[in-house]
């Protein structure tokens, strides 16, 4: 009878892991699930292990999302009311007052789709997909960590045959990582009052809407009536859903701007081993302060800086428009000032759901210049009207930046007098071409084609302007390819 094929490292790595999973490792699950953010109840333990186990079974380059709707929803369901007709119906009549007040102070055309009422369940499976693309580029980066870990602390005889397993450990990084997004998202859900009110395009740009349950709740932090806060937060709602729809750009713009800054978030596997090196694997605490702390993620860089200057002036920018819109909308409401007030101090504040995803991925939501990007909108509809300040939302470079929100009155003044900007730009191109002759004394092309060796000796060319490489001559310095100067 011949002898039974004995086990290798790689089946002993692979029993370990599924003992670990299966809960007959030395890590209880009800540890790991509280790792992960989950209650320690017995239905949240074998929720979390099976889905480990599933992406253990199918672990692959790509990180599986479908779990953070999954938390999502449950979270949200927690403590949460069922949307009753008579709460609906006063939803959608707040809608139809918003739009017909919006109206009457923007010139950005309506939605095409009516605005739609949330249970707390509903935004998070909604908003879970958008949610999932801005975190991507993280979980990957950390799931990736951990497996150079596993290969790095292996020995090289064993390196050949790890393949498998660190497919699995990067399944399971990533699982972990989805769920605890997951938890925020549905933490999240119990605090937004709108599909907007974070302030990033979390929803399809045709989609206006309103969770009245955290609306209501809202309020009672108000000696305001609902019926009032309810008109005003649906002003608020509608405006920022038609300024995605009619800059149709804009969105895009956004949620691209995010994914990119989150693809710069590179998490080397020493920093894996730093942060988790001093934690006793048996204390749940430790754990779940390592995966939700943001210890993972590293100093940003420069060109991180740089590009989250220009995603906040951004977000500002929307913001402070959406303020300035809603106020003239809402100038009717009796107490619509209170109410303004208390969005600006939670926005200000934020949330501890807002928190997480910070440490979770590295990126906060809330730009910090809304009050002077308001203020500049203001400028521009006191001066110029409501129609040349929405018509700057056309196009990319149309919109402000911001040395605009620096300078308001200078905004002003370009905008209203264009001829004088195009003579600026002309005389600033005129200088840097000065400059350019005066320092380069490289070889010059004359009007034959041929080159001028000695370019001091002919005089001027009666050409056209041209700047070191031939080309037109550049203009002043620009902000980011396709972007308003920041």
């Amino acid at each position: 009878m011949p002898d039974e094929p004995q086990p290798g490292p790689d089946d002993d790595f692979q029993e370990m892991l599924r003992k670990l999973l299966s809960g007959e490792g030395q890590i209880d699950p009800s540890q790991l699930a509280g790792a992960a953010g989950l209650p320690n109840d017995p239905a949240a333990v074998a929720e979390l292990m099976s889905q480990l186990q599933r992406a253990a079974q199918t672990g692959s380059d790509g990180i599986d999302f479908t779990v953070t709707a999954d938390r999502a929803a449950t979270i949200a369901r927690e403590g949460a009311e069922p949307l009753d007709p008579a709460t609906a119906q006063a939803s959608t009549q707040a809608f139809q007052v918003a739009a017909l007040w919006l109206d009457e102070v923007t010139t950005v055309a309506e939605l095409t789709a009516a605005p739609s009422v949330y249970t707390r369940e509903q935004w998070a499976k909604a908003t879970a997909p958008v949610w999932s693309q801005i975190a991507e580029p993280v979980a990957s980066s950390i799931a990736t960590a951990l497996t150079e870990a596993i290969d790095q602390r292996a020995p090289e005889e064993l390196k050949a045959m790890l393949g498998d397993v660190s497919k699995a450990m990067r399944g399971v990084g990533g699982a972990l990582f989805a769920i605890q997004l997951g938890q925020v998202v549905g933490q999240l859900a119990k605090e937004v009052v709108s599909g907007g009110d974070v302030g990033i395009p979390l929803l399809d740009e045709q989609v206006a809407a309103l969770v009245p349950q955290n609306v209501a709740e809202f309020a009672d932090g108000l000696d305001v009536p609902v019926d009032e806060v309810r008109i005003y937060l649906a002003v608020r709602e509608l405006a920022h859903a038609r300024l995605f729809r009619s800059a149709r750009w804009l969105r895009l713009h956004i949620i691209s701007s995010i994914t990119e800054y989150a693809k710069g978030v590179h998490i080397p596997f020493d920093r894996v081993e730093e942060s988790l090196s001093g934690i006793d694997p048996t204390d749940q605490e430790q754990l779940r302060d390592a995966l939700a702390s943001g210890a993972l993620i590293p100093p940003r860089t420069p060109e991180q800086d740089a590009a989250l200057a220009r995603l906040e002036t951004m977000l500002a920018l929307v913001e402070g428009w959406v303020d300035t819109v809603t106020a003239a909308a809402t100038a009717r409401l009796p107490r619509a000032g209170a109410i303004a007030e208390m969005v600006r101090r939670r926005r200000a504040a934020g949330g501890p759901a807002e928190s997480a995803f910070a440490t979770l991925v590295g990126l906060e939501l809330r730009p910090r210049r809304l009050r002077e990007a308001a203020a500049m909108w203001q400028r521009v509809t006191d001066e110029l009207g409501a129609d040349q300040r929405d018509a700057l939302w056309a196009a990319f470079d149309l919109v402000p930046g911001s040395d605009d929100i620096d300078a308001p009155e200078s905004l002003v003044a370009r905008l209203r007098d264009p001829s004088q900007s195009a003579e600026d730009d002309a005389f600033d191109r005129a200088l840097e071409d000065l400059l350019n002759d005066a320092t380069d004394d490289r070889p010059h092309e004359d009007e034959s084609g041929g080159i001028d060796e000695d370019p001091g000796t002919d005089g001027p060319s009666d050409g056209p302007a041209t700047g070191p490489s031939g080309g037109p001559a550049a203009g002043p310095a620009a902000g980011p390819a396709g972007g308003p100067q920041q």
